[in-house]
């Protein structure tokens, strides 16, 4: 079973983008299941047709769904938000507030990504296409397990010991509500669930990443950001979709000429205007396209362009699907391995750039805050570091068996 998970930047289009490549899947032959992790929904909006809280197949091998967020947070949350809530109302909290005060932050989209263990586990999907939440979200929801891994080994077990002591004590000199073994039992649950969503999503061969962007800096430096922090946290990267490209392929050497005949001066330059405008963001996006391959080569780049209507129902995201993927199959994992590493190292970090067949002398690293440019002759890779690197000076870099190695570590003073 293959998992993709589609993410970036809010706005650039990665709803429409899992959209399509689900239906391409599904008229591949693939049992597809489609879901948001978005807590505002848009699927329903791109295949222009209502959905339902549970999977409903809107297509020959092809379901999509929009989760009831309430009955998914009561599933994985409910016992726990009992009891908070019976706290906070003893305390004079009123009702309805005590309500939204005690959800877990994040276990709306939380909710959501535990439907994939669930679906997953079904058996009846061959792929499931998730359209996550904007990067900085995703990003947040992904490295939740790692937290709450040490919370569960630290300090869950004596938060528990301790109830189970005091509980008789407190019940006879308090009245307030204190946390029965169902409240600790569905916190365990609730972590095991995460540490399982986890394993699922950290495994290649079933799980990989696709980031969603436009050729516009300010989204490919979120980007950037966002597959550091991926490799961080052992996500794997298989593939980059650049979204509204101008007319792909065209080199923008140009402005195209017009020829008037048949035209009244007015529609002559009416038409000239467009051009001039279609031109200018063709010669804007020239550069950014150079530096996303710079930046994620040689992960797959894919280009889809800026179609001329909305990307809406199944016809337009057919043909999204085809202008995106052309005859590749958007269910093989396109590609395998890391372009680059990063793992914490005494008090540091050192990243991992692996560069086959590059010798001593020929590589130059430039550093300018968070942007870290490796050169090889006249060829460049530009690599955006997470904020928790940017403020750490480089110590050293080595070149060894074809591995880049940079340690980033702050100057220890005896």
């Amino acid at each position: 079973m293959r998992i993709m998970l589609y993410t970036g930047k809010g706005g650039v289009g990665k709803t429409s983008v899992a959209a399509a490549t689900a239906l391409r899947l599904a008229d591949l032959g693939y049992r597809t299941v489609v879901i948001s992790t978005d807590a505002a929904h848009s699927l329903a909006d791109s295949f222009d047709r209502p959905l339902a809280p549970d999977p409903i197949q809107i297509a020959p091998n092809l379901w999509a769904q929009e989760l009831d967020i309430l009955h998914q947070m009561d599933l994985y949350w409910g016992t726990v938000q009992s009891w908070l809530k019976a706290v906070a109302i003893w305390q004079g909290v009123d009702r309805i507030v005590a309500d939204e005060v005690t959800v877990l932050p994040g276990m709306e989209e939380l909710a959501s990504l535990l439907q994939i263990v669930y679906l997953h586990d079904t058996g009846k999907y061959d792929v499931v296409v998730v359209d996550c939440a904007p990067t900085g979200e995703t990003l947040r929801l992904l490295t939740f397990p790692e937290v709450a891994r040490w919370w569960i080994e630290k300090i869950f077990p004596l938060q528990r010991k301790a109830a189970g002591v005091l509980r008789p004590v407190m019940r006879q000199v308090l009245d307030m509500p204190l946390p029965g073994d169902e409240v600790f039992a569905a916190i365990q649950k609730l972590f095991a669930d995460l540490e399982r969503m986890r394993a699922l999503l950290v495994d290649p061969e079933t799980t990989t990443v696709r980031l969603v962007m436009n050729p516009e800096k300010m989204v490919i430096k979120e980007a950037q950001r966002t597959f550091a922090y991926l490799n961080l946290f052992d996500y794997d990267t298989d593939a980059v979709i650049v979204n509204r490209v101008m007319a792909p392929g065209n080199d923008f050497t140009h402005l195209p000429d017009i020829d008037g005949d048949g035209m009244s001066d007015e529609t002559a330059e009416r038409v000239r205007q467009a051009l001039q405008h279609w031109y200018s963001w063709g010669q804007m996006q020239k550069p950014y396209l150079e530096l996303i391959e710079n930046s994620f080569a040689p992960v797959p780049i894919f280009r889809c362009p800026f179609f001329d209507q909305e990307v809406v129902g199944e016809t337009m995201l057919r043909q999204m699907a085809a202008q995106t993927y052309g005859d590749t199959d958007p269910a093989k994992v396109l590609y395998r391995g890391r372009t680059q590493t990063l793992e914490p190292l005494d008090g540091g970090f050192v990243l991992t750039v692996p560069l086959p067949m590059v010798v001593k002398g020929q590589v130059d690293l430039t550093r300018s805050g968070d942007d870290l440019v490796v050169r090889i002759g006249n060829h460049k890779r530009n690599l955006v570091l997470p904020r928790s690197l940017s403020g750490l000076p480089t110590k050293e870099a080595k070149l060894e068996a074809g591995v880049l190695r940079i340690v980033f570590a702050a100057d220890v003073k005896k």
